[in-house]
């Protein structure tokens, strides 16, 4: 499996400049209770590659709480043949510690 964990900084400027989607693999009370602004939710227990949204020229970062769930998204993902290799290795958890813009 290829992996690429990318820190706080690569997501804020990611999303920054429209070049990535976070999508939030948490369960949706998780995702209602506090998100990163513009990500979208696809729950790990409902995991299924085609719902990935279609981003045509955007990076599919995955996120969770802590960066697990991420990982088997992208497990899924890989096995399902898409090229997708990235997730937020610190997770929600990071994003909202280190300070990060919370939507609820």
């Amino acid at each position: 499996m290829i992996v690429k964990d990318l820190d706080i900084d690569a997501v804020r400027a990611g999303l920054a400049d429209g070049s990535i989607l976070v999508v939030d693999v948490r369960e949706p009370h998780e995702f209602a209770a506090g998100h990163i602004p513009g990500s979208t939710l696809l729950p790990l227990s409902q995991f299924d590659p085609a719902a990935i949204p279609d981003a045509p020229g955007k990076r599919i970062v995955f996120s969770c709480a802590a960066g697990v769930r991420s990982l088997r998204a992208l497990e899924f993902a890989q096995s399902a043949g898409l090229d997708i290799d990235s997730h937020y290795f610190g997770g929600f958890k990071d994003w909202a510690m280190r300070g990060g813009p919370v939507e609820r």
